[in-house]
């Protein structure tokens, strides 16, 4: 019954067609959505996700995440206005409703930065979105990037090393990912997300111009 109000919702919602970006915790999918947004920042719109994690360093609320409580969020969920949402170390995370209306409403793209679970929720929908997966080169260099950050416990990181490799199992399930990149050269894996996202970006342009 859930996920059918879902689709009734996403065959209702006009706009153009979101972008889902998915990948293990340091792959790169911040540093890539960073430059998207700056270069196309009139095409793009990015889906603000809500968590009750605390924030990291530098991250502000309303901007990196929409920082909540466990009460308040689950209440929201159990209401119906999340799209998807998972729970990760101790954490939940999830996309609502009003995040993604308000980018398609912008007549933007709407980029879903959301995990494995969000993935599997989305493709319940009728939102149809493009699936690209951000992929490190390799375990070790991803495990090197998470350390490197210095804002994980050991047993954080283990979790996260652990969700990885489930995560890039997944993502070898045909037909999960329309495009995957390996994000092994920061500006190689840059150029292989624009090119993927061209034909979308080109008809927004288009719009832009006639309207």
């Amino acid at each position: 019954m859930y996920m059918r109000f879902f689709s009734r919702l996403f065959s209702a919602m006009a706009g153009p067609r979101p972008v889902v970006l998915s990948g293990p915790s340091g792959a790169g999918k911040s540093t890539l959505l960073k430059k998207l947004m700056e270069e196309y920042d009139s095409v793009f719109g990015f889906s603000i996700s809500h968590t009750t994690r605390n924030p990291r360093p530098g991250e502000q609320n309303g901007k990196d995440y929409h920082y909540v409580t466990r009460e308040v969020m689950q209440a929201a969920i159990d209401n119906g206005d999340f799209i998807e949402s998972a729970e990760f170390s101790g954490n939940m995370y999830g996309t609502s409703k009003a995040a993604v209306q308000d980018v398609q409403a912008k007549n933007l793209i709407c980029i879903l930065d959301i995990d494995m679970q969000g993935v599997r929720n989305i493709k319940r929908t009728d939102l149809n979105p493009i699936y690209i997966s951000i992929q490190p080169p390799s375990m070790a260099v991803l495990e090197k990037r998470l350390r490197d950050r210095k804002t994980e416990s050991e047993e954080s990181l283990q979790k996260r090393l652990c969700a990885a490799k489930v995560e890039l199992e997944f993502s070898k399930e045909p037909g999960v990912f329309d495009v995957v990149i390996v994000n092994d050269n920061l500006e190689d894996a840059y150029r292989k997300l624009k090119h993927a996202l061209l034909e979308e970006i080109n008809n927004i342009k288009k719009i832009n111009m006639s309207s």
